[in-house]
């Protein structure tokens, strides 16, 4: 029988033998580092790997014929980076809050109540979407009837059924925030885009398009990756009751039991950078202006790193994953995600489900000559007590 939450190790024969591996991305090719010693050395290196390039580069896909609004911090280098960061840093500290926490408590309890008196339904479409939506209202301080817009736009912002890359989704978030920003600027409250327009930058207010460019960032970033990670977490304990059961007798684990399940799925399987001047990566000469990767799924599977890399541990102590980024550029909603996930867990455990496989098909993702696994396109499921 098929392990639908086994997600194999895609790039252990390149890991282990050259360190690299490459892929051709819409004529701008990309070498893929892969070693966890590598990828963090690469990704501290911000003055011979950028993320300051032309606006969509370092994706991967790239999205340079999509955008050309920069995301800021993740498309700026320091200093710039640090004094961006600075401002943002608080804001999204607030997931550690009690009355954002419980918030959470309740949104995560009330949708899986819900979804247990269903026959069945799709994790994706009926649960992972909405409940990123609406705990995506907490971040930003607006009313949660907003996540209805969210939810229709599926799950990715820049991509469709159809396309990689859909010029025409990419219109649809920009002009909503258009009007989000004037709407702020007329009318300000107690939210993301209103404390952006009142923040200062180098002794100057932000401008609009630097605060377009924090919000693309903050609807593109955690969008289909937090729907992956809860989507995965919901087959992997399909075919693991038991370790739900354990984490139900020692709740103490949950928040190594996150860290574990977001090292092993890793969601965002690489980010790029764009090479500054000629030099090497894992002793392979790299040309000024061409692309590396930093691939996340790959260096959280190294075996010089992590014992047993490929299975899931959910009590492993030793877990320097790079799911969330590494260096500077660490995930700014990395705190919003594993309240939300240790908060799903927690909840789960407590209800002691047991959740049946009915119907699924995989996500995967081609990378040169390499398919990785990064989630399901749909996973229909029918839960019971």
């Amino acid at each position: 029988m098929k392990e639908h939450s086994n997600f194999e190790d895609s790039f252990a024969a390149h890991r282990n033998s050259t360190g690299v591996s490459y892929m051709d991305d819409q004529n701008d090719p990309v070498k893929m580092v892969l070693g966890h010693k590598d990828v963090r050395k690469c990704a501290f290196d911000w003055k011979k790997f950028q993320s300051g390039a032309v606006p969509g580069r370092i994706v991967v896909p790239s999205e340079v014929n999509i955008r050309d609004i920069r995301q800021i911090p993740f498309e700026v280098d320091p200093p710039e980076h640090t004094a961006y960061r600075s401002l943002l840093e608080s804001w999204f500290k607030r997931p550690l809050a009690a009355d954002y926490e419980q918030r959470l408590e309740v949104l995560v309890e009330t949708m899986l109540s819900n979804m247990s008196t269903k026959t069945s339904f799709d994790v994706i479409s009926d649960f992972s979407l909405p409940l990123q939506s609406k705990a995506l209202t907490f971040l930003l301080n607006t009313p949660i009837e907003e996540a209805n817009t969210w939810i229709s736009w599926g799950t990715h912002v820049f991509r469709s059924d159809e396309t990689s890359l859909d010029s025409s989704k990419a219109t649809v978030l920009f002009d909503y925030l258009d009007q989000k920003i004037d709407q702020a600027e007329l009318n300000p409250k107690d939210d993301l885009y209103a404390v952006l327009l009142n923040a200062e930058f180098e002794g100057r207010k932000l401008t609009k398009e630097e605060v377009k460019g924090i919000m693309i960032l903050t609807f593109a970033g955690g969008r289909d990756t937090i729907i992956n990670t809860v989507t995965n977490t919901f087959a992997y304990f399909a075919e693991n009751p038991k370790n739900l059961h354990l984490l139900a007798e020692n709740p103490t684990n949950i928040p190594l039991a996150v860290e574990e399940l977001i090292r092993y799925f890793s969601p965002l399987t690489q980010m790029g950078r764009v090479v500054t001047e000629d030099t090497e990566v894992c002793s392979h000469a790299v040309k000024k202006d061409t692309r590396i990767s930093l691939c996340w799924a790959s260096a959280n599977r190294d075996e010089k790193v992590f014992e047993n890399p490929n299975t899931v541990q959910l009590d492993r102590k030793n877990n320097p994953h790079v799911a969330f980024g590494f260096s500077h550029h660490k995930c700014l909603g990395a705190t919003h995600t594993r309240q939300l996930m240790k908060i799903l867990l927690k909840n789960m455990a407590a209800k002691k489900f047991k959740i049946n496989i009915l119907n699924a098909k995989e996500k995967m993702e081609a990378l040169g000559d390499t398919q990785r696994k990064v989630g399901f396109e749909s996973l229909v499921v029918s839960i019971s007590k």
